[in-house]
C-alpha cells in the first residue's frame, strides 16, 4: 500500500486488446505493450507514419475570386450561399495515421498464442505495470521479466527480456488489423556481433513512399540462429531489442541506420538496459515529476489495479491516477508533433478520423494543461508544428480568402498544413479562428516565462495581417462583419453552416489583434483600432450568449462543440469579475447546451468552461459523466464515446486541465484559488502548478481552510480572487509567499 498518489498503473493479466496495452512514447516513437509472456508483442508507432491517400498532393480550393460575391449574398440574407462556395471536390480526409509493425518474442516451439483470460489464479505471480515516472512498461511471470520504454535521450524503443534459459523466436510483423492490401513488404535478417539485425520495409501501394523498421537484437549468452525472416535465441540469459522506424521516399540507408543502433549499443557498459534507462530518465522523469495531485485517497484503493478502480468512478484514487496518467500520456505523445486524436498510438490501420491532429477542439483541449501542468515539452511540440506549417497557412489565406497572413486548417496529418478537408456539412475551409486557438497556449507559455518567443511573435503578426485584409465588410451601422463565418461544427437553427459573426470568430479575431498589438507595439494603434470595430457579443431571447452575434441567427443548442464560449475558455475575454453580465449569459448558454452524441471532448470542454464560470456543481456533473460512462480502457487511455467506443486521447489528455482549472486559474494579472471545487473533493494537495504571471504554486486545502505557497520568478502585483472577494497580492521575485485562507 502507498501513502501518496500512485504514479503508474497495473493489471493482473496481459492485454487482450491493443486498446488495453500499456503505452510508452517519446513524442516521436510510440510503443503499445501487451505484456504476454507467451507471445510478447510491442506495437511500434511513429508520428510520421501517415498513409498516402492523395492528401499529400491536395491543395486548398482556389476560391478567392468568388469571395466578394459570397459575402454580398450572405449580407443580403441568403443563409445558404456558402453551400456553393466550393470547387466541387468530394470530402477528402487527411492522410491517415497507422501503426508500423509489432516486434514479437514468441516462446520457441509455441506456434500459436495460448488462450488468455481476464483474470488468473491468486497464486499466479503474473503482473504487468507501467510506471509513469520512468515511462517503463513491465511484465513479470514465472521468472521471466520484460521491460519496455521509449527513450527521450536516444530516440529508440528499448525492450529488455530476462529469464532463466531464455528461448525465443524474434520477428517483426506488419500484419496488424486493417492493413491494406497491396503493401510491398520486404524482410531482412543478418548476424551481428551483438546477435542479429532485423529489418522490415513496407512500401505503400501506388506510392514512392515507404517506411523501414530496424531492430538490433543484442543477446547475452546462449545461441543465436537466423530463422528468416526472424531469429531464434536459445538458452540466453537476456535479450535487448533496440528498435527504430523511419518513413522515407526511395530506398532507405539501412546500413547507416543499423550502424547508428550498433554504435549506441557500443556506447553502453555491460549493463546496457540500466545505462539506456538512466539517459532517458534525465529527460522524462524530470518533466513528469513537476506537478502532482493528491486527493487524500485511501491507500488500499491506491493499490488496486486500474481496471478495478475504473469500476469505482467516485473513488478519489481513480481521479488521482487519471490525472497522473493524463500528464504521462500527454508528455509521451508530444515531441515531433503534439498529440493526435489517438495521442501517439494505434494498433489498427483503420484509425478513426484518420488519427489526425484536429484543431477545432480536440488538439486544443488535449494541450490545455501544457502551461499550468508545467509541460513545456508539449508547448514546444505545438510551436514546432505551427512553425513548420506557416507556409501552408499562408497558402490557405491566399487561395480561399485572397489575403496576406495565415489561416490554420481544422485537420492536419502533421505533414501538410493545407486546408483541403471540407464538405457541405463541414465547411472547415471557412473557419478563420484556428490560428488564434493554436497560438493561445504559446502566448500562455510566454506569459508564464516572462519572455516572448520570436516564433510566436512572428505567427501573431501574420495572423493579424490576415484579419487586416479580411475584415473589410461592414453593416449599416459601420461595424465590421465577419463574413463568411463558421462556428465549429454547428449551424444556426433553420440555417446553413456558413454564416456571419460567429461568436468564436469574433473572440478569436479580437484576441489575435490585441495580442499581436502587445507583441508588436509599433503596430499597436492600428491593430487595436481594428479590434475595436468588431461587433459585441449578442445575448439572445433566452438570456444566453448567442452562438452568432448576427440578429436573426438562432441557436442550435444540442451540440457537442461549445465554440461560442471560446471567450470564456481558453480566452479571458468573458469572466465573472470583469464582465459579469456576459459571464451570466455564457453560463446560461452552457446550461442550455446539450450533449448531442456524448463525445468525451464535449463533456470535458463543458467542464473547463464551467470551472471558469465558478460552477462547481456543473464541473462535478461533467466529471461524473466521464468517469461513470466507461470512457477509459485498462491502459487508462480513453475513448471518444461511452462504452470504450473509438480509441481517442481527448478525455485522457484533457482531464488534468479540468482538475487544475477547478482548483487554480491565472492570468498575467490575476490568481483565482478554488474557483470550482466540487463538494466531493473536500481535501487535497496540488503541487508545482505554473501560473501565467510567473510563479510556481502549491495548494493544499481541507474543510478547515487552504494554504497556497507561491514561488514567483518576477516581481509584480496581481489580483487575488477567492470566494471571499478580491485583494491585491504583491509578489517579489525569489521570495516565497504563503497565503492562508480560512474560507473559500
Amino acid at each position: 500500500m502507498t501513502s501518496g498518489p500512485v504514479h503508474g498503473t497495473w493489471e493482473r493479466a496481459p492485454a487482450a486488446r491493443w486498446e488495453d496495452a500499456f503505452l510508452s512514447g517519446n513524442g516521436h516513437h510510440g510503443a503499445l505493450v501487451f505484456g504476454d509472456p507467451n507471445v510478447d508483442r510491442v506495437v511500434v508507432t511513429h508520428h510520421t507514419l501517415v498513409r498516402p491517400n492523395g492528401g499529400e498532393h491536395a491543395r486548398p480550393p482556389e476560391l478567392a475570386a468568388e469571395l466578394p460575391a459570397l459575402q454580398a449574398r450572405l449580407l443580403a440574407g441568403d443563409l445558404t450561399a456558402a453551400e456553393s462556395f466550393t470547387d466541387g471536390r468530394p470530402l477528402q480526409w487527411v492522410q491517415p495515421f497507422h501503426p508500423a509493425f509489432h516486434t514479437e518474442l514468441r516462446a520457441s516451439g509455441d506456434p500459436r498464442p495460448r488462450p488468455r483470460t481476464r483474470g488468473r489464479a491468486a497464486s499466479d505471480p503474473y503482473r504487468r505495470a507501467v510506471d509513469f515516472a520512468t515511462g517503463e512498461a513491465t511484465a513479470h511471470a514465472d521468472g521471466r521479466t520484460s521491460r519496455v520504454f521509449v527513450s527521450r535521450a536516444d530516440d529508440v524503443i528499448v525492450q529488455y527480456v530476462t529469464a532463466p534459459d531464455l528461448t525465443q523466436d524474434v520477428s517483426l510483423d506488419h500484419r496488424l488489423p486493417g492493413a491494406p492490401a497491396g503493401l510491398a513488404v520486404g524482410h531482412g535478417a543478418v548476424r551481428t556481433p551483438e546477435g542479429a539485425l532485423l529489418t522490415l520495409r513496407v512500401r505503400y501501394p501506388g506510392s514512392d513512399r515507404a517506411y523501414t523498421g530496424l531492430t538490433l537484437v543484442a543477446v547475452e549468452g546462449g545461441r543465436t540462429t537466423l530463422t528468416p525472416p526472424g531469429v531464434r535465441i536459445e538458452g540466453a540469459a537476456s535479450v535487448l531489442l533496440l528498435t527504430r522506424v523511419r518513413r522515407h521516399t526511395g530506398e532507405p540507408d539501412t546500413v547507416e541506420e543499423a550502424g547508428a543502433l550498433r554504435a549506441l549499443r557500443a556506447l553502453l557498459t555491460a549493463q546496457p538496459y540500466p545505462d539506456l534507462l538512466a539517459r532517458h530518465l534525465a529527460h522524462h522523469r524530470t518533466a513528469y515529476r513537476r506537478v502532482t495531485l493528491d486527493l487524500r485517497a485511501d491507500p488500499a484503493d491506491r493499490a488496486l489495479p486500474g481496471s478495478a478502480l475504473l469500476r469505482q468512478p467516485g473513488n478519489p484514487a481513480l481521479l488521482e491516477r487519471l490525472f497522473a496518467a493524463g500528464r504521462y500520456h500527454l508528455l509521451s505523445a508530444s515531441g515531433l508533433l503534439p498529440p493526435r486524436l489517438t495521442g501517439l498510438w494505434t494498433g489498427d490501420w483503420d484509425t478513426a478520423w484518420s488519427g489526425a491532429l484536429t484543431t477545432d477542439a480536440n488538439l486544443n483541449l488535449q494541450t490545455a494543461s501544457a502551461v499550468p501542468a508545467d509541460l513545456p515539452e508539449v508547448t514546444e511540440a505545438q510551436a514546432a508544428l505551427v512553425q513548420r506549417q506557416l507556409p501552408d497557412w499562408r497558402e490557405n489565406a491566399r487561395a480561399v480568402f485572397g489575403t496576406r497572413g495565415v489561416v490554420a486548417p481544422a485537420h492536419t496529418d502533421g505533414e501538410s498544413g493545407l486546408s483541403y478537408h471540407f464538405s457541405r456539412e463541414y465547411p472547415l475551409h471557412l473557419w478563420t479562428a484556428g490560428a488564434d486557438w493554436l497560438l493561445k497556449p504559446l502566448v500562455d507559455h510566454d506569459e508564464s516565462q516572462g519572455t516572448r518567443d520570436p516564433r510566436t511573435a512572428a505567427a501573431l503578426a501574420e495572423t493579424a495581417l490576415f484579419y487586416e485584409d479580411f475584415l473589410t465588410r461592414t453593416d449599416d451601422g459601420g461595424r465590421l462583419v465577419v463574413v463568411p463565418s463558421y462556428s465549429p461544427e454547428n449551424r444556426p437553427a433553420g440555417g446553413s453552416w456558413g454564416a456571419l459573426d460567429a461568436a468564436m470568430d469574433l473572440s478569436a479575431a479580437r484576441h489575435a489583434l490585441l495580442t499581436a498589438a502587445a507583441y508588436h507595439p509599433e503596430h499597436a494603434d492600428r491593430l487595436r483600432a481594428l479590434a475595436g470595430r468588431l461587433p459585441a457579443h449578442r445575448v439572445n431571447a433566452d438570456g444566453a450568449l448567442a452562438e452568432w452575434a448576427r440578429p436573426g441567427l438562432d441557436d442550435t443548442y444540442d451540440h457537442r462543440h461549445l465554440s461560442h464560449l471560446y471567450g470564456v475558455w481558453p480566452l479571458d475575454e468573458i469572466n465573472p469579475y470583469d464582465t459579469p453580465d456576459l459571464a451570466a449569459a455564457a453560463h446560461r448558454a452552457l446550461a442550455l447546451r446539450g450533449t448531442e452524441n456524448d463525445s468525451a471532448h464535449g463533456r470535458l470542454h463543458h467542464a473547463l468552461i464551467a470551472a471558469r464560470l465558478r460552477d462547481a456543481d456543473r464541473v462535478a456533473h461533467a466529471l461524473a459523466d466521464v468517469l461513470g460512462g466507461d470512457y477509459f480502457h485498462d491502459s487508462l487511455m480513453s475513448a471518444h464515446y461511452p462504452a470504450r467506443n473509438v480509441y481517442n486521447a481527448d478525455a485522457a489528455h484533457t482531464l488534468p486541465a479540468v482538475l487544475i482549472e477547478m482548483l487554480v486559474q491565472s492570468t498575467p494579472d490575476r490568481l483565482v484559488l478554488l474557483p470550482a471545487l466540487p463538494a466531493d473533493r473536500p481535501a487535497g494537495e496540488l503541487r508545482g502548478v505554473r501560473t501565467r504571471f510567473g510563479a510556481g504554486l502549491d495548494l493544499t486545502w481541507s474543510p478547515e481552510g487552504a494554504t497556497a505557497v507561491l514561488r514567483p520568478t518576477r516581481t509584480r502585483r496581481v489580483e487575488l480572487r477567492t470566494s471571499g472577494g478580491a485583494r491585491p497580492l504583491d509578489l517579489v521575485a525569489g521570495e516565497e509567499h504563503v497565503l492562508t485562507l480560512r474560507t473559500w
